[in-house]
């Protein structure tokens, strides 16, 4: 997750960076609300982006764990976008249930149908 963590960062670094530069500063509001969104779906759109094309993030890569759904394959659109959304929704409460799943499963895993597997080398 950490390794997850820095390469998001970079990410939402450069998209904030151009939000600014087209909209100017975005410390009050409505324009901080309309920042945090805009980041929130730049974040989603890298996630499903992934999980879609490989099943993989960068970060996953590395690990070599990859996400498939119920058929064994990459996800598909709707199946990605719910998993981002459900994994932002219940975010503590997702890894909390993962120690509890019999199977080891996060929530939004359980709910999409969705689980995360080891890549062979």
């Amino acid at each position: 997750m950490l390794y997850e963590a820095l390469l998001l960062i970079a990410l939402l670094a450069a998209a904030t960076l151009l939000f600014l530069q087209l909209f100017g500063d975005a410390t009050l509001p409505p324009k901080h609300y309309f920042l945090q969104a805009y980041l929130w779906l730049i974040a989603g759109a890298y996630f499903v982006w992934c999980w879609m094309k490989s099943g993989q993030t960068l970060a996953m890569q590395t690990w070599r764990i990859r996400v498939v759904g119920p058929s064994g394959h990459s996800l598909t659109l709707s199946q990605a976008c719910k998993r981002y959304v459900l994994a932002t929704v219940f975010f503590g409460a997702g890894f909390i249930w993962a120690l509890f799943d019999r199977e080891g499963q996060f929530l939004h895993d359980r709910l999409t149908g969705s689980r995360l597997v080891m890549v062979e080398k």
